[in-house]
């Protein structure tokens, strides 16, 4: 096949942003691109091998999550059209670029899994930030606004697995005893419980 123009090669925009923004600012969508593509590929992973008590809320969390990711790197994917540049679509030069890298193949502990995904979304807001910096500098507004709704999911989602990683919950149920549970200043339940008995005595 003939290319028309070659990956790299800026073609100009219609909405009045010069060559430098729309070049520095293409950049840094492709870098988001190529992230958010690998979380996309991870949430997949672990959407698929997700298994134990919790398995039908999570493999429904996951699938909500590369679904979510899907739409905003097309939506980022798109932003950099209206820029004048081609996105950057294949895998191998999508790793080159992406700031994330992709959970090694095999199973994990769904702990694990869920960490591992917490932290890259915390870096992909760490990232949106410094590129909304940018853009707001170079008076890249329209770009600045879409980071920002991005950077927000981001952070929803960030937020959502905290939760599913919280210690009181179904996992501290199914190994422990009720007295095992501590209180709130560390003292066991049933050894409360204990004392509470002498003292009537």
């Amino acid at each position: 096949m003939k290319k028309v123009r070659e990956k790299n090669e800026y073609e100009g925009n219609p909405v009045g942003l010069s060559k430098e923004t729309a070049t520095a600012m293409a950049k840094e969508l492709d870098r988001h691109l190529a992230s958010f593509i690998v979380l996309y590929h991870q949430y997949h992973k672990h959407h698929w091998l997700v298994e134990g008590p919790q398995f039908r809320d999570l493999h429904l969390f996951f699938e909500d999550h590369y679904n979510e990711i899907h739409m905003q790197y097309d939506t980022i994917a798109e932003r950099l059209t209206v820029m004048g540049y081609c996105p950057t679509c294949h895998p191998a030069n999508q790793l080159k670029i992406a700031y994330l890298e992709h959970e090694e193949e095999g199973e994990f502990r769904i702990r694990e899994m869920l960490e591992k995904d917490m932290e890259d979304e915390k870096t992909i807001a760490v990232e949106l930030r410094k590129s909304i910096k940018k853009a707001f500098e170079m008076e890249d507004f329209a770009t600045k606004s879409l980071l920002e709704g991005i950077l927000l999911k981001t952070e929803d989602r960030c937020h959502h697995i905290e939760h599913f990683l919280g210690e009181d919950g179904l996992s501290i149920g199914l190994i422990a005893k009720p007295g095992d549970i501590m209180s709130e200043d560390g003292e066991a339940e049933e050894s409360k419980a204990k004392s509470k008995k002498k003292a009537k005595a």
